[in-house]
């Protein structure tokens, strides 16, 4: 009887430990988290050079997926993560089911317009030609920069 408790217990705790957003990555319907690799590590928090601490979470996503929208709402235009261009220099701002985020490293269908959960917003960037190496991944930060894993 015991091991059946404890894995009735476990499927709860998952079930409310899962975030409110939907699936970010075709192949990753976990929304896991990108690890460590010799580029750094992609959880929140995690030191970037500079004395820098890294403002979203890398869910992991393979070069070329579908990328989802996490929430519906509103596509809010196109931010870009880096200053000079580059392969992956691109994607949006996304507001709505009281959620605001930017979502790096994509090629959005399109930079404005409404959006539902689950419907495809782009395509993953190819992250290995900027970052060999690299664990590719869809950056995601809260427009407030506070931590947005609890979400996931």
């Amino acid at each position: 009887m015991f091991p059946l408790k404890l894995i009735v217990f476990i499927a709860l705790v998952s079930i409310v430990a899962a975030g409110p957003w939907g699936q970010i990555c075709a192949g990753n319907p976990r929304n896991k988290v990108r690890g460590c690799d010799r580029h750094g590590c992609g959880r929140y928090g995690a030191p970037r050079g500079g004395g820098r601490k890294h403002l979203g979470v890398d869910v992991i996503c393979r070069d070329g997926s579908t990328v989802y929208a996490p929430f519906t709402g509103v596509i809010g235009g196109r931010v870009n993560p880096y200053r000079n261009n580059n392969a992956i220099n691109n994607g949006l701002l996304l507001r709505g089911s009281g959620f605001c985020i930017h979502m790096f490293y994509i090629r959005p269908i399109r930079y404005s317009g409404r959006i539902n959960k689950g419907q495809q917003i782009g395509l993953m960037l190819p992250m290995q030609k900027v970052y060999p190496g690299i664990t590719s991944h869809v950056h995601v930060q809260n427009c407030d920069r506070s931590d947005p894993t609890r979400n996931l």
